[in-house]
């Protein structure tokens, strides 16, 4: 159990890194012109590998629920919230974040509509900080019970 607590905890603080990233960057690159933003945008070529760990989080601590389910409802409960936060992380990126990441061919093409896109890339990443630290707290409320 205890492997598993952790293993849930780790997953859940690895995707929070990049997410707290884009939170802690949005003023700053808010204020970039067109040309530098699409420069800054690069940095992410092969961000799309944290899908791994992002599926990865879900099912450990969906795991954890089902491990946990019986004998601490409690833990349970929060570990089942915290997969939840982290689907839910997915359907915003899947509703705001890919479509603009697709219309911009990764940030390589700036449509005219280009300020709207950013907006709707940076907002949905920093809503998804949001979700996802409230995820690691839950993961952490569910694994620091006995």
């Amino acid at each position: 159990m205890t492997s598993l607590k952790i293993t849930a905890l780790a997953l859940t603080a690895l995707i929070l890194a990049p997410s707290a990233a884009h939170l802690f960057e949005l003023p700053g690159k808010m204020r970039l012109d067109r040309d530098a933003y699409f420069v800054v945008q690069s940095i992410y070529a092969g961000w799309a590998l944290f899908g791994v760990p992002i599926l990865a989080a879900i099912l450990a601590n969906g795991a954890l629920f089902v491990a946990l389910r019986r004998s601490d409802r409690a833990a349970a409960r929060w570990a089942l919230a915290s997969a939840l936060l982290i689907a839910l992380s997915l359907a915003v990126f899947f509703t705001w974040t890919f479509p603009a990441n697709q219309a911009t061919a990764n940030w390589t093409v700036a449509p005219e509509t280009w300020e709207e896109l950013r907006r709707a890339w940076e907002y949905s990443h920093a809503a998804n900080a949001v979700i996802i630290f409230a995820a690691f707290l839950a993961t952490a409320a569910a694994a620091a019970r006995r």
